[in-house]
């Protein structure tokens, strides 16, 4: 579990690990970055009343040198990944083990399930099991059992993890997709599953819900760019919805089109805003509401970062969560 800037969450991430019914050993394995919060102080105090729990170091903070960081401490033959902002569902581990064994997959995950307290975060969650939202991921919305194009989180089997050498440490995000390619290039098979699922939490704020996104966004352009020919279609829509929206500005401004011509795209996507939001029943009326701020953060912050990634890659650009 790699953490950091996790105070609120922490506790009940390593806790839904505790609880889980798996006979065999388990041990959790928390790399800890520098944090601006009590993250530090929370995952000792787990670490001492749980004597399976160890805690390390990660001074670079970065998610996948954390996760590499870990893997190297473990012996183990399964390697779990778990969020700190995420929660696993009862059975997650015996069911995910047992589907390494059943697919004779190298790597399982399951779906995301996005979760909320605030009108906000509702709504970003709403977001993100929507096609609305995200375009409909499986990993997101569900769907049938089957080999998949990457995984959330992910359990793993530990020689293959190991023998393609863990998570590129270059990737600040999309790590899991690339990592998925890596370990189907060298013969192994990642598998989907609806019955896996985690609970997720996402950012809380605006602010840290479009720099999320906007790295996100940078990275998937920075992957794209490597290997053009693995890009999903569905990754390219928010890009060139934000390209048609910004030429048709243009043209409105230099007098090519008239300035009411911008009245119909901004029409459109406020229609399917109400759409997504009036389809939205397990949303409240603030929760729905929240939906107009939420969803347009979401598709610009990515769409932008796409094509700055695209362009002229991703640099440093790093997510470091909830910065208080």
């Amino acid at each position: 579990m790699p953490v950091r800037n996790e105070q609120a969450h922490l506790v009940a991430a390593v806790e839904s690990v505790m609880s889980q019914t798996y006979p065999g050993k388990l041990e959790i394995i928390l790399a800890v970055g520098p944090s601006v919060d009590q993250t530090d102080r929370v995952a000792k105090e787990l670490a001492a009343k749980h004597p399976n729990i160890k805690v390390i170091e990660n001074p670079r903070g970065l998610t996948t040198v954390g996760l590499n960081l870990a893997i190297a401490q473990s012996s183990s033959d399964v390697i779990i990944r778990v969020d700190a902002h995420s929660e696993l569902s009862p059975g997650y581990i015996s069911r995910g083990v047992a589907l390494l064994e059943e697919t004779s997959a190298v790597l399982v995950g399951g779906v995301m399930s996005a979760v909320g307290k605030t009108p906000l975060q509702k709504a970003v969650a709403f977001g993100y099991g929507s096609r609305f939202g995200l375009g409909g991921g499986s990993y997101h919305v569900g769907g049938k059992a089957g080999e998949a194009e990457s995984a959330y989180l992910g359990i793993f089997d530990a020689t293959a993890l190991k023998a393609v050498g863990g998570y590129d440490e270059k990737i600040i995000r999309g790590e899991d997709w690339d990592l998925s390619q890596r370990l189907k290039a060298a013969g192994g098979k990642v598998w989907f599953s609806p019955e896996l699922v985690v609970k997720y939490w996402p950012r809380s704020n605006i602010k840290a819900l479009a720099w999320q996104f906007y790295s996100t966004g940078v990275w998937r352009g920075e992957l794209t760019r490597r290997a053009p020919a693995k890009a999903s279609i569905r990754y390219f829509i928010p890009p060139l919805a934000l390209l048609v929206l910004v030429d048709l500005f243009i043209l409105a401004i230099v007098g090519v089109l008239p300035q009411q011509a911008l009245i119909i795209p901004i029409a459109l996507y406020l229609l399917v805003l109400s759409f997504a939001s009036g389809t939205a029943k397990s949303l409240d009326v603030a929760d729905r509401l929240a939906v107009f701020v939420a969803l347009p953060v979401m598709h610009l912050s990515w769409a932008s970062g796409f094509w700055i990634g695209l362009a002229f890659g991703a640099r440093k650009i790093v997510d470091a969560g909830d910065k208080k």
